[in-house]
């Protein structure tokens, strides 16, 4: 009977630890970006724009619409956001997405890290971002040379 017993904790003991999540999943391995533009990028975005954006430290410029009222972002969670991103020496947007698509926040470019947790769940933000903060020397194919000034509408549907 003891033997039974002893037999039956540790086959549960073992079923139980092989339900348990490993250590690593949920995990994020990203760190927030303390990215800093030159001063050349921002000196040539600050001449481009009106006294209504806000520079942030970073060297992106940017102009809350609406601020929310929910959760902030950090560099690990997820966000569904709508937005429209375009060069701005370009009138039509490269990419836009209207319906609400869902990113973790590390993964995006510099400055949308930066930027989107300006503003909380349900808000709205216009945000310009300097070549380095955006897509850098390297560009993003066709529709974004390398060393591209962005602009970006975005709204802040969820925040996980």
């Amino acid at each position: 009977m003891r033997t039974r017993l002893i037999f039956m904790l540790a086959f549960s003991f073992l079923v139980l630890a092989g339900c348990t999540k490993s250590s690593n999943s949920g995990k994020c391995n990203f760190t927030t970006t303390t990215a800093v533009a030159p001063d050349a990028e921002i000196a040539a975005l600050r001449a481009s724009l009106d006294a209504s954006y806000t520079q942030h430290p970073s060297g992106i410029f940017y102009k809350i619409v609406t601020q929310g009222a929910g959760a902030i972002p950090v560099v690990c969670s997820d966000v569904t956001v709508k937005y429209n991103g375009r060069v701005t020496t370009a009138s039509t947007p490269f990419d836009e997405n209207t319906a609400g698509v869902t990113f973790t926040l590390g993964q995006l470019i510099a400055g949308w890290q930066i930027g989107i947790p300006l503003i909380q769940k349900g808000g709205s933000i216009i945000l310009y971002i300097p070549p380095s903060l955006g897509y850098g020397s390297r560009g993003a194919g066709p529709s974004i040379p390398p060393n591209s000034y962005l602009v970006f509408t975005i709204d802040l549907v969820n925040v996980q």
